[in-house]
This record gives structure tokens, C-alpha cells and sequence, in this order.
């Protein structure tokens, strides 16, 4: 790669872009052009990088959009590659990296669950799976939601019954759990299945998630036959309710095309600049759900465009089908489609039906997609009101573009977490919550206004290091802090403190007998507030404070769950977290490690001679 970065002093808009000609050939690369503060306001690719920019060189022709941004240009750069797909993998990254304004942005990229059958034990387990696949075993997905994981599980458990406990917990079995009494679990954990049954059962299982399932239910079928005539009738229910259970999984199922064995369905739907994607996930002949993304559209991209970048960007950390079904054509499909091919390794196929099962695949799609842009302008122009209302109600210069909200959660100074929670026009932005795990006296001392005070300090330092122009929107408007006038006044302390005294900041109390409806807001400077019960920004207001409650309590108690796992062996030297699990499984628990001899711990995989020593000094010295 070759990077040129140049600037035309005096020089702006068209005459800019015609003087950068001179310095461009033929290769393929990407550009970037610059406002006046230096800021990117677009990432473009280029097959041919002096035939694309020469485009933005005409003083006419231009859609508002381009116009606008060819205006706003000052400088530009440039990085030539060696081929057109290497430009348009650098054009993405940039993209997720830079943010430009006018570029289209996926803004919600999160990965999907798996089932997974793990085969890292003797009996394989059956379990939900979540990012890299470094696990060995059977991976089927992706599945839109882990809702949808969740269900399928449930009822593959009732079908195949495959275990999904841990392997410590099944090494310490001595009788069959839970699982096992409500014909979830055949209990290999305690003899009451042979391997070659258990195998068996999982073959079938990754036949029907495979989407073989006729061979499935006629081998249950055919089982259920023979046990009836040899009047085991118990056995012969069971294989019966295996059959009901598995007819349900496949009614749960929804569409399920008898013509596409594995497809991603990506339809878009573009109403007044803004824009719905719905991705339908299709694998074994199955529907696994659906998701919808509203990616920013770069201020008017049309939908070639828009589901260009959409596909380069969702695609970026997971594996693509073989067959990706869309309801309008993408730019540079060949790129797109080479792009794509080289990361899953194997031909990559992208279609626009016109007729067919296909067709009919996508037409449901943009239906949902139309549906759900509708639901989310609607909703949206609810939340404007809202904000509006927030802005009216304490005197604000105008609607908070961004809401951050603050809250503390403890048990009387234990596993102290500060939470943040964020919001704006397009309601809660998940993506953007933060926690802080209080490092200070504060949360031991349960002292909230310290706990306060560190998660502000740290909050806004970082924010005055990253961003001290405030250019990239991570500045909130508004600051909702959990508590009454000692907060408020603690937090404005520690914001002037830092230089920063232009935002503002209201403080949410419970009011009489604390019940909700009498909530109090207190300002800096400003007598107390209450607002009437039936409005509608107080309900507003609550539902900011009940999702920081929710945030930072999940929080605090995902931390001390945590704190709940942590064994002696974890401060022994040299036992790390697969020596810890294969210690565990091996004695069912610490205090039996603890407990056990140097040739018995030798006895464990992975444990030498001289790390059998070290435990057992270890617990020695600990008395």
C-alpha cells in the first residue's frame, strides 16, 4: 500500500478535487476527504482511484448529498492497494474506525448465538455458544436471538436428550439430577447410558440440525414400534413423546423454505433517508430467526449503496453462507462477492430473485423490514416529543441529544459497581452502557458520594483525553444522577473541578413514603421539582432510572457471582484455568485438592510431579 496525503492551500470543493487529478493514476485505493477541523466526512473505494475522483471534479450532476459533502472538502487523502479488494476491505475498516458522516454505518454489529455439541469430553454436551469458535465440536447457526437459541435447546433436550452440564459437575455426579427425572437427560453421568447409546443420540441430534429430520423421526418411529410389540410400553412412551416433542421443534421453526438449504435473506426498506434492514437466517431448510439493523444511511445513500456496506460490514466478523439472497442489487458485486469468498474460504453467491421460493423469501423480508421502519419512526417521533418535553420541563436550551444516567449498586460496600446508561433520540443505546468496578474505599466504606465521585472523575477524565473537542458525540447533554441534593451538589463539585460546567444535570429522589409518581428533581442553583403524575416525562424519567438500576444491579451481580467462583487454586502459581478446571473435575471440589496427596494429584492430566508438589506445599503452608 501506498498512502499520498496532500493539501491544496486556498483551494476548496470542486477546484480542490480537479488540482488532486494531477497526482492520481489508474491504481485502486481508497480516499478520504477532510472538513476544514480535519474531521473525515467520507471513505470511498476506488477501482480506479483518478476515474472516481474525477466524478466529484464536476461542478454539476451531484445528488444533495454528494453536493453537500464536495462543498465541506478541504483536503483529501489517499492509500493505493494492490487490488480492488484489498481496496474494499480497507474502505470498511476505515468506515467502523472513522465514523465519516456521509459514509453509511452499521451501527449494530453484535455477534449471533450457536448451538454447539462439544466434544472435548467423552459424552458430548449440548449448549449455547457465543463468539469465536475455538471449541471442539458441531457448530449450527447462526440463530437471530438467544431467545431463539433457548427455545430450540429446550426442546432438543426433550428429543435428544443430551446433557448441558458442565463437565465438573457431571465428573461429581454419584445419581442422575433433575435433567434426568424430567426426561430432559439420558444420565451418562451415572451409567444409566452406555457410550454407543449416548452416541447414537448425539448423531441423531446433528442430523436434525442438520435438517435430516425425516430420517430422525422415522428411526424414533421405527424404535417406538419394536419396543410396543415387545410391550416395553414405558419405553415405547418415552420414544412417543420424543416424536411429539420434535414434531414441535419443527412447528416452531416458522418458514421453512423446502428449496434453500442454507441462505442469509437481507432485505432493506428506505423511507425519508432512513433505512430498516432484516436479515433472516436460513440453515438445514430452517428459519433461525430474524434480526433488523437500522445502520445510518450517510445523509441520503441510495440502496445500492446502502446494502453495499451493509453486507462488507455485517459480514466482517462472521462466516457467510454460500448464498446470500437480497432484495435490491449491491455496487461492485463482484467485488463484494470476492470479498465475502475470501473470508469463507469457498464460493460465496449473492442473488436478487425476481420468482420463485426465493422471491417469496425475500418479499417476507422487505414486509418486515417496511413494518419495523414504520414501528421505529413512530416510536422515534414519540422519544423527540419526549426529549422535547425533558428540554421544556427543566428549562434546558434545547432537547438532550444524548442522556447519560448514573447509578450505584452494592450490598452494604461488597462487589461495589458503578453503572452508566445511555440514551437519545432513538431510545436506549445499548451499545454505549458502561460499568465501573469501584477501585476505591468508597464502595468497601459504602460511601455513595465517593462511589459517585470516582465514577464521574473517571467518566470525564477519559472523555477530556479522547475528545476534548467534543467532536464525536460521546458528550452527553444531560446527567441524570440517582439521589437527591448531596449528589447533585458532590457531582457538581467534581465537574467543576475538571473544567467542565456547561452540562446539564438533574437529580432523581424518591420523594414521600418513596413511592413512584412523588419523585423529586433537584438542580444546581434551583428550588426543588415535582412533576404532575400523569405526565408523561415523569414516566419518561423513570424508565431512564429503572434501566440504570437494572444495568448497574446486573452488573453487581454478575461481579459477585464471579467473586462466588473464585477457588484457593487460584492463587496457586503455575494452575491456571485449564489446570483449575482439570483439578476440579478430577476431585469434585478445592477443598478436596486441598486434601489429596502428591501421587494422587499426579494422577490428573496436565498435573507433573513438580506441580503436584507446589499444590500440595501450597495448602500445606496455608494450614
Amino acid at each position: 500500500m501506498t498512502e499520498i496525503s496532500l493539501t491544496e492551500v486556498g483551494l476548496t470543493g470542486h477546484d480542490l478535487i480537479q488540482d488532486y487529478l494531477k497526482t492520481l493514476d489508474g491504481s485502486p485505493g481508497v480516499y478520504r476527504m477532510l472538513n476544514a477541523a480535519s474531521e473525515v466526512l467520507y471513505v470511498g473505494k476506488a477501482r480506479n482511484l483518478r476515474a472516481r475522483v474525477s466524478n466529484y471534479a464536476r461542478p454539476s450532476g451531484h445528488s444533495g448529498r454528494i453536493a453537500r459533502m464536495i462543498s465541506e472538502t478541504v483536503s483529501m487523502m489517499f492509500l493505493t492497494t494492490r487490488t480492488e479488494t484489498e481496496a474494499l476491505l480497507l474502505e470498511q475498516n476505515l468506515i467502523k474506525q472513522l465514523k465519516p458522516r456521509y459514509n453509511v454505518l452499521l451501527r449494530d454489529d453484535k455477534s449471533f448465538p450457536n448451538i454447539l455439541i462439544s466434544t472435548e469430553h467423552p459424552f458430548p454436551q449440548l449448549k449455547k455458544h457465543r463468539g469465536k469458535r475455538s471449541e471442539k465440536g458441531s457448530y449450527f447457526g447462526p440463530f437471530a436471538s438467544a431467545g431463539a437459541v433457548n427455545r430450540t435447546l429446550n426442546q432438543l433436550q426433550k428429543v435428544f436428550l443430551l446433557r448441558n452440564c458442565s463437565d465438573s459437575m457431571f465428573d461429581s455426579r454419584t445419581r442422575p439430577c433433575l435433567q434426568y427425572q424430567i426426561k430432559r437427560c439420558a444420565a451418562p453421568c451415572t451409567g444409566r447410558i452406555d457410550g454407543p447409546g449416548y452416541a447414537t443420540l448425539v448423531a441423531d441430534a446433528e442430523r436434525f440440525l442438520q435438517g435430516k429430520t425425516t430420517t430422525v423421526q422415522s428411526n424414533l418411529a421405527a424404535e417406538m414400534n419394536i419396543a410396543s410389540e415387545a410391550m416395553e410400553f414405558e419405553r415405547a412412551a418415552a420414544l412417543r413423546d420424543r416424536i411429539k416433542a420434535l414434531t414441535q421443534v419443527q412447528q416452531s421453526q416458522g418458514i421453512n423454505p423446502a428449496g434453500v438449504a442454507e441462505a442469509d435473506v437481507i432485505a432493506l426498506h428506505l423511507d425519508a433517508g432512513q433505512a430498516c434492514v432484516q436479515v433472516f437466517f436460513i440453515r438445514a431448510n430452517q428459519s433461525w430467526g430474524n434480526r433488523d439493523f437500522y445502520p445510518r444511511t450517510g445523509a441520503g445513500a441510495d440502496e445500492a449503496e446502502i446494502l453495499e456496506a451493509f453486507v462488507a460490514q455485517f459480514y466482517d466478523d462472521k462466516e457467510p453462507p454460500r448464498l446470500i439472497l437480497l432484495s435490491h442489487p449491491v455496487e461492485n458485486e463482484d467485488l463484494v462477492t470476492d470479498l465475502l469468498s475470501e473470508r469463507a474460504g469457498r464460493k460465496v453467491e449473492l442473488a436478487v430473485p425476481q420468482r420463485g421460493e426465493k422471491a417469496e423469501l425475500v418479499e417476507n423480508a422487505v414486509r418486515n423490514a417496511r413494518e419495523s421502519l414504520a414501528r421505529k419512526m413512530s416510536e422515534s417521533s414519540t422519544q423527540n416529543k419526549l426529549l422535547a418535553g425533558l428540554a421544556e420541563a427543566f428549562d434546558l436550551d434545547a432537547p438532550p441529544t444524548r442522556i447519560e444516567v448514573y447509578d450505584n449498586a452494592h450490598i452494604q460496600g461488597s462487589d461495589a459497581v458503578g453503572g452508566m446508561i445511555v440514551a437519545g433520540a432513538e431510545g436506549f443505546l445499548k451499545s454505549q452502557y458502561r460499568k465501573f468496578n469501584i477501585k476505591s474505599a468508597a464502595g468497601k466504606n459504602s460511601d455513595d458520594f465517593g462511589m459517585m465521585r470516582e465514577v464521574m472523575t473517571r467518566r470525564f477524565e477519559r472523555l477530556l483525553k479522547e475528545d476534548p473537542e467534543r467532536s464525536s458525540g460521546s458528550w452527553p447533554d444531560l446527567l441524570l444522577i440517582d439521589g437527591g441534593a448531596g449528589q447533585v451538589s458532590a457531582v457538581a463539585g467534581i465537574l467543576a473541578e475538571l473544567g467542565v460546567d456547561d452540562i446539564a444535570m438533574v437529580g432523581v429522589a424518591k420523594g414521600i413514603d418513596r413511592d413512584a409518581g412523588k419523585e423529586e428533581f433537584y438542580r444546581t442553583g434551583m428550588p426543588v421539582k415535582a412533576l404532575q403524575r400523569n405526565d408523561p416525562v415523569l414516566y419518561f424519567i423513570q424508565r431512564l432510572r429503572d434501566e440504570a438500576h437494572r444495568w448497574a444491579n446486573g452488573a453487581h451481580r454478575a461481579k459477585r457471582a464471579k467473586q462466588v467462583s473464585i477457588t484457593p487454586l487460584d492463587d496457586i502459581p503455575g494452575v491456571g484455568a485449564v489446570r483449575k478446571r482439570a483439578l476440579l473435575a478430577h476431585f469434585g471440589s478445592a477443598k478436596a485438592v486441598s486434601r489429596a496427596g502428591v501421587p494422587d494429584l499426579m494422577a490428573v492430566p496436565g498435573v507433573s510431579e513438580a506441580m503436584a508438589r507446589a499444590i500440595s506445599d501450597f495448602f500445606s503452608t496455608r494450614g
